[in-house]
């Protein structure tokens, strides 16, 4: 590939060695275009007639990324990924939940009356959606920018989508079985749909996930339950484990979002997945983020299990205090960067730490 990323190689090896254990990545979940020079004189879209357009129209969605990837820093080492995510779990539209399109992001609902149908349908319209919009994105890229795998989501969180969290609960104690069979079914679905998907985006080998702007040298995926900060460990254990387990063996790369202070219970099974990569952390509104000094003997405890950590929303003044309790291997550090001055000045630190 010939990227719009100069240091790509670079950075594809600081990659190579997180997802193994070692080094360090220093990038940001989205892009920043504030005074970056364009690469080529890419024309900027007609503004969006409504929502629905800026959303759901692949043509527009997929000249929009490539107009602002066209002026998008990558520096340090921030992926080139254009960001086609359909909304956190579009799995879901697939099998019986709506997309609706709001200011900031896409949310995927529960619909009263819908009929769930927890099967793979090539010919379903929110498939085509998915299919277009990759499409066509890819075929802007030419090579220049990776097309990321939409943030489909897994597992319970996709049933909550499509049925609601209370029934799903209920599930797992009013008809377990069945619950287990519906997740069975879903990750079937999943694999059928992230397969197709990978197909479609792949360069050669290489792929890329929208969600916290993974990519690496194989399939890669991040994987979830936010559910399961309402479960116990023996439900997690049962409804949750075996699933994720599943897809962790089956795609080469894999970062598990762990998200909310109470879901650090279920961290221990996650350790015993041997063929889980990394663990990225999110602590939850309204508690410390991902720099914070009293997250480092989770990152320890993670590092010691022998997974690597995504770090998220780290400041720049926190990255020398991190590295030097955490230390500098399997770290990928996330900055909310502002500007390339920010982050020159956040690759000037992380040098001394390689």
């Amino acid at each position: 590939m010939n990227t719009w990323k100069k240091n790509w190689e670079e950075s594809k090896k600081h990659y190579t060695d997180w997802w193994n254990g070692k080094g360090i990545v220093l990038s940001m979940w989205e892009h920043l275009q504030e005074g970056v020079t364009p690469y080529e004189n890419i024309a900027q879209p007609a503004a969006p007639q409504n929502l629905q357009q800026y959303w759901f129209d692949p043509k527009w969605r997929a000249d929009n990324l490539h107009y602002l990837l066209s002026r998008s820093s990558f520096l340090a080492d921030i992926p080139p990924i254009a960001n086609t995510h359909l909304g956190p779990g579009s799995l879901a539209a697939l099998m019986g939940a709506e997309l609706d399109g709001g200011e900031d992001t896409i949310w995927i609902r529960h619909k009263a009356g819908t009929e769930m149908k927890l099967e793979f349908d090539e010919n379903h319209p929110m498939w085509k959606l998915h299919v277009d919009l990759l499409k066509a994105s890819k075929a802007n890229a030419q090579g220049k920018y990776y097309v990321g795998c939409p943030d489909l989501v897994e597992g319970l969180d996709v049933l909550a989508s499509i049925r609601g969290t209370q029934e799903v609960l209920m599930d797992m104690m009013m008809q377990p079985d069945e619950l287990e069979q519906q997740l069975a079914q879903i990750n079937k679905v999943y694999f059928e749909v992230f397969n197709r998907i990978y197909d479609i985006i792949r360069e050669g080998d290489e792929s890329a996930f929208c969600y916290f702007s993974l990519w690496a040298p194989g399939k890669v995926a991040k994987v979830q339950s936010d559910i399961s900060i309402m479960i116990s460990e023996e439900d997690y254990q049962r409804f949750v484990f075996p699933f994720i387990k599943e897809q962790c063996e089956k795609i080469d790369y894999t970062l598990y979002h762990l998200d909310g202070v109470g879901a650090q219970r279920h961290l221990d099974m996650l350790l015993d997945i041997p063929e889980l990569n990394a663990i990225q952390w999110t602590p939850g509104v309204g508690e410390p983020q991902g720099g914070d000094p009293c997250w480092f003997d989770l990152y320890k405890k993670i590092l010691a299990g022998g997974k690597s950590i995504m770090a998220n929303w780290v400041t720049l003044d926190e990255l020398e205090p991190l590295l030097d309790n955490v230390g500098n291997q399997g770290m990928h550090i996330n900055v909310d960067f502002k500007n390339e001055k920010d982050i020159e000045a956040a690759m000037k630190i992380i040098e001394k730490y390689r």
